[in-house]
C-alpha cells in the first residue's frame, strides 16, 4: 500500500446521479483532501446493457458543480489510466484466466434457464436462492462436453463452502459472514466483461485505493471481496460503509421524499456549497451541535472516526433551511449574478431582456430573507418587472371597507404619489400615515389597498420601501389601473 491515502468514486453510467451517489463522492472528495491524498473518478461501465446516453456527462457535470475536483480520472491523465472500466478489459481476463489456472475459478456453462428454474426450485422449497455448483468440480472430459453446448461460458469464484469470513470496517468493526451462505459468483461474463466483484477488486489493486469508501449496501459484498483480494494475492483496502439514507419516516429514500438528481437540484435553485453542507451532515458530524460548516471547514475537520453507523435521514426541508441560510450568506453581487440566469429564463416574455443589475441590486435587500431556492426568484420579483402585475379586483377591499373606501383610499392615494417631493420611503410612509389619519381609516387597510394596488399581491415586502424600488411613474400607473379596475 502506498503512504498516501488514494480514494476513488466509481459511479455506473446507468443514470443521473442522485443523492446517496453524490454522498459518497463528497466523503471520498474530502477525505482525500483532508489528507492530501489523491482523489480518483473511475468509469464502472462493464454493465453495458443498462448505460444510459448522457448519463456519463450528468455524473462529470454534477461533480463540477459541487467543486469536486478530482486528480486522476476522465479528462485528468495520471499513471494508472485508463480511468473507464470498459477500456480495461484485459485486465480482468487476465486476471480471471490466472484464477482458473490456480483452481480458485472455473469456467460455468449453465445456461440462464438452468439457473432460473434451479433459483424457482429453491425459493420453492423455501431455501435461498444462489448457485448449486452445479459446474464446480467436473471432469476434463464433462467440460469439453459442455464447452460444445456452450462454447461461452462465465467464470465463477472457488468461495469455501464452509467456515466464516470476517471482514473489518473502519465503522462498524469486525463483521462476520458464513461463508456457507454465499454462493460461487461470477467474476466474467459471457460477453468477456467482468462483474462488478471482479472489476472494482483488481481497478483498486492497479490503481493503489487505500480506502474503499462505499455505501452500506455494498457491505454483503465484502466476504466476496476478501476472499477475492486473497485469491489474488493483493492487499485489501480499508472498508469504510456509510449509513445508508432513509427518508423522514424512516423508509428507503425516495423520490417522494424528494430525492432525486443532483443536478435537479441545481436547476431547482440549491446552492452548491448548500448542498455540501446538507450532505456531509447524512453520517457524520463535526460534533453533536454544529450544523452551518464551511467547505474550508468540512475539509479541516473531516476524519473516518466521525462517520456514524446508524441511518442518516434526508429531509428536503432541512435542504430548504441551509439553503436560505446560504442565500442569505451570499454577498448581494454574488447573489444577483447566481439569479439573472433563473430570471432571464422564469420571467415573462413581455419582460425587456437582458435583466438590469442595477435594479435587481435595489430590489434583493427587499427579497433576500424570503427566499429558499434561486428558482423562486422569478414568481417572487415578477411584479417588479412586469409594467402591469395580475389584478384581483376583490383583493383590494380591505376588511372592514366596500368598493367606495377602496376607491377613495386609491384616488386620495394617487394624489399623494403625485405631490410626494421625494420618493424615498420614509417620505412616502410619514405621507401615506397622515393620509390614512385624514380618511379616518386604518393604516392596515390603507396600507392594504396600496399594496394590492403596486404589486398585485397581499404578501409583498414592505410596502413603502417596495414603492421606491419601484419608481414614482410605475406606482402612479398601477394605482390608476387599479382605480380602472373597481
Amino acid at each position: 500500500m502506498p503512504e498516501t491515502v488514494r480514494v476513488r468514486y466509481a459511479p455506473s453510467p446507468t443514470g443521473e446521479p442522485h443523492v446517496g451517489n453524490i454522498r459518497s463522492a463528497l466523503f471520498n472528495w474530502l477525505y482525500a483532501r483532508a489528507t492530501g491524498g489523491t482523489f480518483i473518478v473511475r468509469i464502472e461501465d462493464t454493465d453495458q446493457a443498462r448505460i444510459v446516453p448522457g448519463a456519463l456527462d450528468a455524473i462529470l457535470n454534477g461533480l463540477r458543480w459541487l467543486g469536486l475536483d478530482w486528480d486522476e480520472g476522465p479528462g485528468k491523465d495520471g499513471a494508472h489510466e485508463p480511468y473507464v472500466q470498459s477500456q480495461r478489459l484485459a485486465h480482468y481476463q487476465e486476471a480471471a484466466e490466472r484464477l482458473v489456472a490456480e483452481g480458485k475459478a472455473y469456467p460455468c456453462y449453465c445456461f440462464p434457464e438452468r439457473l432460473d428454474s434451479m433459483r424457482k426450485a429453491q425459493q420453492a422449497a423455501g431455501r435461498s436462492p444462489g448457485y448449486d455448483r452445479h459446474c464446480r468440480d467436473l471432469t476434463e472430459a464433462e467440460r469439453e462436453g459442455c464447452l460444445e453446448d456452450n462454447p461461452k461460458p462465465v467464470v465463477r469464484f472457488r468461495l469455501s463452502a464452509s467456515g466464516q469470513i470476517t471482514v473489518h470496517d473502519a465503522v462498524r468493526g469486525e463483521v462476520t459472514f458464513e461463508a456457507g451462505l454465499l454462493d460461487d459468483f461470477v467474476l466474467l461474463k459471457s460477453d468477456g466483461f467482468p462483474t462488478y466483484h471482479l472489476a472494482n477488486v483488481v481497478d483498486d489493486h492497479l490503481m493503489e485505493i487505500t480506502h474503499v469508501m462505499r455505501a452500506e449496501e455494498w457491505l454483503p459484498s465484502a466476504p466476496r471481496h476478501k476472499a477475492l483480494y486473497a485469491a489474488l494475492g493483493y492487499d485489501m483496502p480499508e472498508l469504510v460503509h456509510l449509513p445508508i439514507i432513509l427518508g423522514p419516516d424512516r423508509s428507503k429514500l425516495s423520490k417522494r421524499h424528494g430525492a432525486t438528481s443532483i443536478l435537479q437540484y441545481r436547476d431547482d435553485g440549491y446552492l452548491p456549497d448548500a448542498m455540501l453542507n446538507f450532505l456531509v451532515l447524512l453520517g457524520w458530524s463535526v460534533d453533536d451541535a454544529t450544523d452551518v460548516i464551511s467547505r474550508e471547514e468540512m475539509v479541516n475537520r473531516f476524519s473516518i472516526d466521525r462517520i456514524l453507523a446508524n441511518p442518516a435521514v434526508f429531509n428536503v426541508e432541512k435542504l430548504e433551511w441551509f439553503n436560505g441560510m446560504y442565500i442569505r450568506g451570499l454577498p448581494l453581487e454574488e447573489l444577483c449574478a447566481e439569479l439573472i440566469p433563473f430570471l432571464e429564463n422564469g420571467l415573462p416574455a413581455s419582460v425587456a431582456r437582458p435583466i438590469d443589475r442595477d435594479y435587481l441590486l435595489r430590489i434583493m435587500p427587499l427579497e433576500r430573507e424570503r427566499l429558499k431556492k434561486l428558482s423562486e426568484a422569478p414568481e417572487m420579483l415578477s411584479f417588479f418587472f412586469e409594467e402591469q402585475p395580475a389584478l384581483e379586483t376583490d383583493r383590494l377591499v380591505q376588511k372592514g371597507m366596500d368598493a367606495e373606501d377602496a376607491r377613495s383610499a386609491l384616488e386620495h392615494g394617487l394624489r399623494v404619489a403625485e405631490g410626494a417631493e421625494a420618493w424615498e420611503s420614509e417620505t412616502l410612509e410619514a405621507a401615506y400615515r397622515t393620509l390614512a389619519e385624514e380618511l379616518g381609516v386604518k393604516t392596515g387597510q390603507l396600507f392594504g389597498t396600496l399594496r394590492v394596488a403596486v404589486t398585485g399581491r397581499t404578501a409583498a415586502p414592505p410596502l413603502f420601501e417596495t414603492m421606491a424600488v419601484l419608481g414614482r411613474d410605475r406606482c402612479r400607473s398601477r394605482m390608476r389601473h387599479a382605480l380602472d379596475a373597481l
